[in-house]
């Protein structure tokens, strides 16, 4: 496909990845959890954090109260975790910025 004049992702560079993407959204954080990756850790220990409350609750029901135990405070800490890391990252981004951490603009 050959770029034409109205082509908004003809001048997009190829080799660097800036965030926020300004070229192809008006929005000051459009896609921010994922585009940044330094959020990826905090999203996958989260996820990890709601699998292991499934299992807390599993095996509660079945009746292994030790299992339920160490998935319960496991899924906790991961959950925890997890959160604090995509809000720190969150944070370093509107630090970066110069806005607040509950700045509306842009959302």
């Amino acid at each position: 496909m050959v770029a034409g004049h109205d082509d908004p992702n003809q001048n997009i560079p190829t080799t660097e990845h800036n965030f926020p993407d300004d070229a192809r959204t008006t929005r000051s954080h459009a896609g921010e959890s994922i585009e940044d990756t330094r959020n990826w850790p905090g999203i996958i220990l989260a996820a990890l954090g709601i699998v292991l409350v499934g299992l807390t609750l599993t095996a509660a029901g079945y009746g292994f109260a030790g299992w339920a135990i160490v998935a319960g405070i496991l899924g906790g800490v991961c959950l925890v975790a997890g959160v604090l890391i995509v809000v720190a990252e969150h944070r370093r981004i509107k630090v970066a910025e110069g806005a607040s951490l509950r700045e509306p603009r842009g959302h």
